[in-house]
């Protein structure tokens, strides 16, 4: 990421609002833009591949263990919608997949949640993506996500509903055709 760049764009943006990016609470704006920014979108640094590579850390499990469903719900992760530069909040991710002989860390599937949302992104997108890296990083063809967020593009502007929430579920392998494993992503 260029913060110099960043820095540059948002002197110009406080300037083209009216504001006097001298003026003392103004000052630094513009440097801890770029640092925020940075750190909130740092995904954007890695393709989907490099998560799995960076978060797949793995632990076999015998015949008998891989007969189960790995869930984990109400995972929180924020974004920003790519259409406004809008935060995307209160978001809650559950993600569930059928191991192949191998299981992910536990934190490993939040990491990669949290890794995935820190980009420009659409929540339909999101919930490809971290489909796609626990796919990669699991093993497993087997996968279902479903978020729910807020958006603020939707609460904080335009039509202003401030209870509105999207729900997006993505299913991959067994989770498409399967009702009882949807329902463990679901409920």
């Amino acid at each position: 990421m260029d913060r110099e760049a960043i820095e540059y764009h948002v002197r110009g943006l406080i300037e083209a609002m009216g504001e006097d990016p001298e003026r003392e609470g103004l000052k630094k704006t513009p440097k801890r833009v770029a640092r925020m920014l940075d750190e909130m979108l740092e995904g954007l640094s890695y393709t989907n591949h490099e998560i799995a590579e960076k978060f797949g850390k793995t632990f076999s499990v015998d015949d008998t263990e891989s007969d189960s469903t790995v869930v984990m719900k109400d995972i929180t992760v924020f974004s920003f919608c790519e259409h406004h530069l809008a935060l995307m909040y209160d978001m809650h991710v559950n993600v569930a997949y059928v191991p192949r002989g191998r299981v992910l860390g536990l934190s490993k599937i939040a990491r990669i949640c949290d890794m995935a949302a820190k980009r420009l992104q659409l929540q339909e997108r999101l919930g490809s993506d971290i489909a796609e890296i626990i796919s990669e990083a699991a093993g497993t063809p087997d996968v279902g996500v479903l978020i729910s967020g807020c958006h603020s593009c939707m609460t904080a502007r335009g039509i202003r509903n401030s209870t509105a929430k999207t729900v997006t579920k993505t299913f991959l392998g067994s989770f498409k055709t399967d009702p009882e494993l949807k329902a463990l992503v679901e409920d």
